[in-house]
């Protein structure tokens, strides 16, 4: 049954709250956006000077010990920040990203990487699309794939020991299947955290989604590249 305030609801509400999630949409994507690219131009940079990609690579772990201390922090708190605080630690984790992305020139070929990122970005266009516009409720999709991020992250664990190519793989591949998944979910997930939000403001919330699909292409672009990356000799 539908509620009072959806009977009573006037044709000109209806039209603010759909100029105001297209805000919020366009605010979340222009973050994401921009966040990819501050990764990328450091990735670039890094990479250029084998003395900072040997700098970087030293301070590897406190960099990765970092940006998941940051994740939590950001996840925690973001409903009670404010924007320009959500914008700077969006913005070092993005920063620190490409920090990590500049020993991937060093794996991979050029091409490979370049391959790998615009498979990425037309792959994350269609499951946006598919998330936004679908009226299927992704929940339970997201469920399941949730619990396979936990088990990449164990197989990930597990693997920093064994060291099997096999298990790499097979991760690589469960990794682009697992994050195609997150993507569409997410993305739907976008309507409803602007309609129930209770966050300091806008600006915070969108952001935090920025962040998240932000994590969804980058680790569907990394299990890409090691599944057909082609590395070098």
């Amino acid at each position: 049954m539908r509620s009072h305030q959806e009977l009573y609801a006037s044709p000109s509400d209806s039209i603010l709250a759909q100029e105001s999630s297209r805000s919020f949409l366009q605010r979340v994507y222009g973050w994401m956006t921009g966040g990819l690219a501050l990764t990328g131009v450091t990735a670039l940079a890094v990479a250029s000077q084998p003395q900072w990609v040997m700098m970087a690579r030293g301070l590897m772990w406190p960099i990765v010990i970092g940006q998941l201390l940051l994740v939590i922090a950001f996840s925690s708190l973001a409903h009670k920040v404010s924007t320009a605080v959500a914008a700077a630690m969006f913005l070092t984790y993005s920063f620190t990203t490409g920090l990590l992305f500049s020993f991937l020139f060093y794996v991979y070929t050029q091409q490979s990487i370049a391959a790998a990122f615009f498979v990425t970005s037309g792959a994350f266009a269609a499951l946006s699309i598919y998330g936004l516009v679908t009226k299927r409720n992704l929940s339970a999709m997201g469920t399941f794939f949730f619990m396979g991020l936990i088990g990449l992250v164990i197989a990930g664990a597990v693997n920093i020991f064994l060291q099997s190519s096999m298990l790499s793989f097979v991760s690589a591949c469960a990794g682009v299947l697992v994050f195609s998944g997150l993507t569409a979910w997410h993305t739907q997930q976008l309507k409803t955290m602007h309609a129930e939000s209770g966050y300091a403001s806008a600006g915070t919330l969108a952001i935090r989604g920025a962040l998240t699909l932000y994590l969804d292409f980058i680790n569907l672009f990394v299990s890409l590249l090691r599944f057909f990356g082609q590395r070098r000799d």
